[in-house]
């Protein structure tokens, strides 16, 4: 597994990755003043001929628009960083290039969309869907039956009650308690939220 960004979302990227005894092959980060992550060293710019043709790589950048600018322009295999504290049901589908970290729990026949990440011990209930490059931040909960839209983010600590529909690129500020229907393009924060 490569991984494509060297900052702090990366080192908790990099530990899922670890956490399930999965071979880390390479970093690269843009910015070259970022020369190593832990025991890695840092390869700048990103160099699509140094990543092996069977591998596959995640994008382990925390902002949603820069994740889903640099997924849209590579053609590679994207892999999952999955925790190995995490707790996922066998009747979920994951997409691609998915961070799931540490003491996360991901409830029946839930959807998670590609380049989705789902941040530490958030919870995202049944049926619920997330779609691509949405991020759920740490110690969300997500009550059953709710749908966040593409590139959305849910702040640290946010519950959303059951069948919520949140739209796409919005964002959810910390703490809110989201009682009804959030439209696209909407920031909304509070308890409940507004």
């Amino acid at each position: 597994m490569y991984i494509y960004g060297a900052s702090g979302h990366a080192k908790v990227v990099l530990e899922s990755i670890e956490s399930s005894n999965e071979l880390i092959e390479g970093v690269f980060d843009d910015n070259p003043l970022i020369t190593s992550l832990f025991k890695y060293q840092v390869v700048s710019p990103f160099q699509m001929n140094l990543v092996s043709e069977n591998s596959q790589l995640i994008i382990a950048i925390g902002n949603n628009t820069i994740r889903r600018k640099i997924a849209t322009s590579l053609q590679v295999n994207f892999g999952n960083a999955i925790h190995a504290s995490s707790i996922i049901s066998t009747s979920v589908k994951l997409g691609k290039g998915v961070a799931i970290m540490a003491n996360t729990t991901i409830n029946a026949e839930a959807i998670i969309g590609d380049h989705v990440i789902i941040n530490t011990s958030a919870s995202i209930d049944h049926d619920c869907r997330i779609e691509d490059f949405a991020h759920i931040a740490p110690n969300a909960t997500l009550c059953g039956g709710v749908t966040v839209g593409e590139g959305t983010l849910i702040g640290a600590g946010v519950t959303i009650l059951p069948n919520i529909s949140i739209g796409k690129w919005a964002v959810i500020g910390a703490g809110s308690v989201v009682t009804k229907d959030v439209p696209d393009y909407v920031t909304v924060k509070g308890n409940p939220s507004r």
